[in-house]
Formats: C-alpha cells, structure tokens, sequence
C-alpha cells in the first residue's frame, strides 16, 4: 500500500441526486471513468457525461424491481482487491474484474420514507441491501479506495484531489472510512428501532443508536469535558430543528437547558393562551400562563428573578416587540418560540449575546419516543415521560373538594412538576408559579425552599404577603410523611395535587382534612432524575 492512491475508475449510484452533476463533471475533467447504475446513470448522461452501466459491466441486467444490480463479484471485487497483493490482481486479470478506485453511494432515504408516516410495505421497500453492502466493502479496502457516502463530503474530495494531482491520501482515505461506517451504522439503527416501534418490541435483545454531528460544542458541562451535539434526524420541534437567528454558537448546557424550555413550554398548547417557561439549570425558577406574552413572561419572572438572570426562555406563541422589549432588560442566554416578528428581531439585535432560536411549533407532549441514560457499562432507556392527566384523571380523596380555581392551578403546577427535578414541590396561584423546590433529597426540603423563595420574592416586590398565601402546591412523587404536606399548608397552599400511593395515604389525607385542604390524588408520578 502506497499513501498516494491515484482516482482513475469510479462507481455513482445515489438516491439523493443533490450534486451528482457538478461532482460526475468534476471527475469526467480529471479523466475518471464513471460507472452507474439506474437513475444515477440517467441524469448524468442527461448533463452530456459518458457513463458505463453497471449491468454493461457485470453482464446482468438489473432486476427484481432493481432489488439485484450491484450485488455482483464484478462490482465487489472491483471495491475489495488489494491492490497489492499478487493472487488478488491474478484474479481480477483471470476474470476480468476492474478496479473501482471511487465509490458514490447514498442510501435509498428509509428515514425519511418513516418520517412521512408510510405503511409498513412501503417501509420496508425503502431499505436499501446493495448500497450498504458496497459501502461497507469500499471502507474496508479504504487502503486503496476512497468512499463518498454523503452529499457534503462531494466538495472535500474534489478539493483533495486538487491537492494531490488527482489522488486521495491514506488520511483521507481512513475518515472516509469513518464517515461510511457511521452512515451505515446510523441507517441499521433506524431500520432496527423502526421494526422494533412497528413490532410493538419494547426492549429488543439488541438497541442501536446514532446520530449526525450538528456542532462541535467549546466544552461539555465544564471547560474540561470535550463534547459535540448530534442530531437523531426525528423532526420533533426544539432546540435539534429550530433556526437559530443570532448570537454564538450554543454550548453544551445552553442545548440541555433550552430543551428542557422548550418541552415545558409545549405543555401549553397555543391555543390555550400565551405561555412562559424560563429555565436555569435544567429546572424551571418560572412558569406562567397570561392574557399576553409579555403579562406571562412578567408573571414567570417574578416567581423568582433572581435565578432568572442569564436563564432560558421559552415562548408560546411567537415572540412579539412588547415581549421582546421586556425581556431584553435584563441578561438572558436563549430565546426559544415558534416564530418570532420583525420587531422582536430587531430589539434583540442590539443584545449580540442573546441567542434567538425559532422552531416551526410545539413539540407533541405526549408523543411517543425513547430516553435514554448513559450509566457505567451501558444504557438506561425509556419511553418519554408523556403521561398527562385531566380533571377526569383526578380522585378527590378530603373532605374538601377542590374550587374551580384550585383545580385549574393544580393542573397547571402537575405540568410544571413533570419538568422538575425530584424531589419536585411547585406552588402555583392564579396560572402562575410562585415558588418551586427541586432537587431535593427530602421533600419536605423541597417544601421549605419553594416557600422561602416566595418569600424572599414578596420582599422583592414590596408584597405584604408571599404569594404562596393562597396558592396550590404540587408534589411529583408522593408525600411519605405529613411533614411535607403540612410545611406546604404553613406556607399557604389550600390545595393538594399529588400521586398518592404511600403506606401512609390516609395520615396525609387526614392531616390534609385537620389542616382544612383539598388534596386530589392523580395515581401518576413525575420522577425527575
């Protein structure tokens, strides 16, 4: 092996036929003999390009509804000879076979034939056999062949080409390699997890996963840690598909915390009412409904402004001026909505660090999808915490019924409980958090900090009394003593929504009852690690 390999013969066969011209052209120039298949073979030849068919050359047609082309020795051994070895060029020259220097091949689009919801036959005609199989051969043999099999690696190898009169180096060669191993990897793991989702398989023996590098983040959670972001190509709403308008490159924790924004925010369909979620750390410090996106995000700003200072916001309904405007006044990281108008843009212009993301709407809470976990020596997966409940959903388990009022806030607070960290306490008063405990190892803990920091919030605004006096409380998990419940009732809450399911149920409804509070039970917890 030399680690110069001159390009003299390639193969092109490719679903996506984005560039095929301007890069079957470019080779053409440089004296490159073009094999192809099908309708790779056809749009060249319409560009005025001299193609061989791959059929002229392993002398059978395509059949099978093109199922069988490439899958011949002629194409193969073409791919996976060694150049430098003796018996294998003895072979080539006994049958005929000629080196394939070049291989262009991307795959029959599987992804994006499940994406627009195909049924299962469709589906499955959509997996491409014979691409993969040459992919994966070329990269093995990358000592001496150079494999394409993604649009945007078009423009690098023509560049390498220049470089190295009209030959591709073994560096080059090897991240090729990388690059195809990858593509065929992600392109099983869609194949496997979709037959798994359309075969109803919870937990198959075996669980791929893959991604696309979207960014090289600065650094992970700290400066130490490198990191990447990566894109699974699912088309749900977020941070993974929004356009981002201003502003530097997103870090690691603006990615994580901007996620969790946006699916809390999402909780709150547009239709019912303008909805803020500021988020810092991955937990909610304010959430809010309101009669107008500015009224919402002033109402989740003071549940606790001072955590809110350089967090992330997520919107809605499109962000207006008004809106804008009010949140400019002080340092945020990120912006998130579906949609933002001309006057909001050019208010957060002038703020050159704020980063300004817009996605085409809100993401389906209650969508199906996995979450998974990295621990030591393997992967925790899950479906997606989508459970919602409705006033339907709901056992009134005091003596007290819950008013109207109270049963709307405790709705609310059960939505934003979803997205805190266990153990998760949330006050809420008229559709708006004011006072949120997370993180905790006790609860009652929990209890206390959402509390204090309603207070320190009154003091803040000059209220005469927190704004817990008065409010709902929320408990992701069950409360496993009175204690909690009752520091809930001290600090002002009248009414109760949490899972139940203690051993002690009917102490804590009790204590409920002594205390003068309704408590509604939703047999659904929100564990939030």
């Amino acid at each position: 092996m030399t680690d110069l390999a001159p390009l003299r013969r390639a193969l092109l066969s490719v679903s996506d036929k984005t560039g095929l011209v301007r890069l079957g052209k470019a080779l053409s120039e440089r004296g490159v003999e073009l094999l192809s298949t099908g309708g790779s073979a056809k749009t060249l030849r319409e560009a005025g390009l001299d193609v061989r068919d791959v059929a002229e050359v392993t002398g059978f047609p395509e059949m099978m509804d093109g199922r069988v082309k490439t899958l011949h020795p002629m194409v193969h051994g073409g791919l996976l000879a060694l150049r430098d070895n003796a018996d294998h060029v003895a072979a080539m020259e006994q049958h005929g076979i000629g080196p394939i220097d070049l291989l262009v091949v991307n795959l029959y689009p599987f992804e994006e034939t499940v994406a627009k919801g195909a049924d299962y036959d469709t589906c499955i005609e959509n997996i491409d056999i014979g691409g993969p199989a040459m992919i994966r051969a070329a990269a093995k043999n990358h000592a001496f062949v150079s494999v394409v099999a993604d649009v945007e690696e078009y423009q690098p190898l023509l560049d390498e080409l220049d470089a190295n009169d009209g030959q591709t180096t073994y560096e080059f060669r090897q991240r090729l390699a990388l690059t195809a191993y990858a593509r065929t990897g992600a392109y099983d793991a869609a194949v496997s997890g979709w037959m798994a989702q359309a075969l109803g398989e919870k937990t198959p023996r075996r669980r791929a996963f893959a991604g696309t590098l979207a960014q090289t983040l600065r650094y992970g959670e700290n400066p130490h840690q490198s990191a990447a972001f990566y894109k699974d190509g699912s088309s749900r709403p977020g941070v993974a598909t929004a356009t981002q308008h201003q502003g530097k490159e997103l870090s690691y924790n603006n990615i994580n915390d901007t996620d969790a924004a946006f699916e809390l925010v999402s909780e709150y369909p547009t239709e019912d009412g303008p909805a803020c979620a500021i988020i810092k750390h991955a937990n909610p410090c304010g959430v809010a409904q309101g009669p107008t996106l500015r009224e919402a995000y002033m109402r989740a700003f003071d549940c606790d402004r001072t955590s809110a200072f350089g967090g992330i916001i997520a919107l809605n309904q499109p962000l207006d001026g008004e809106t804008a405007e009010e949140i400019a006044k002080i340092f945020t990281e990120v912006v998130i909505a579906p949609g933002a108008d001309d006057d909001a843009k050019a208010i957060f212009a002038a703020k050159k660090n704020l980063r300004l993301l817009t996605t085409d709407g809100l993401a389906s809470p209650g969508a199906p999808a996995l979450a998974f976990k990295q621990v030591s020596g393997g992967l925790l997966v899950q479906d997606k915490d989508n459970g919602q409940v409705n006033v339907t959903d709901l056992r009134v388990v005091t003596k007290r019924a819950p008013t109207d009022r109270e049963m709307s806030d405790m709705l609310f607070a059960w939505k934003v409980a979803k997205h805190v960290k266990s153990n998760a306490i949330v006050y809420v008063k008229d559709g708006a958090t004011v006072g949120v405990g997370a993180g905790q190892m006790s609860r009652v803990d929990s209890c206390r900090i959402a509390a204090r920091k309603s207070q320190d919030m009154a003091a803040e605004l000059g209220l005469d009394a927190p704004l817990t006096q008065g409010s709902v409380v929320a408990s992701d998990a069950f409360f496993p003593f009175a204690d909690g419940l009752l520091t809930a009732a001290e600090a002002g809450a009248t009414a109760v929504i949490q899972p139940g399911g203690s051993m002690r149920d009917d102490d804590v409804i009790a204590a409920a009852d002594e205390a003068g509070l309704a408590m509604v039970l939703t047999g659904m917890r929100h564990f939030r690690h």
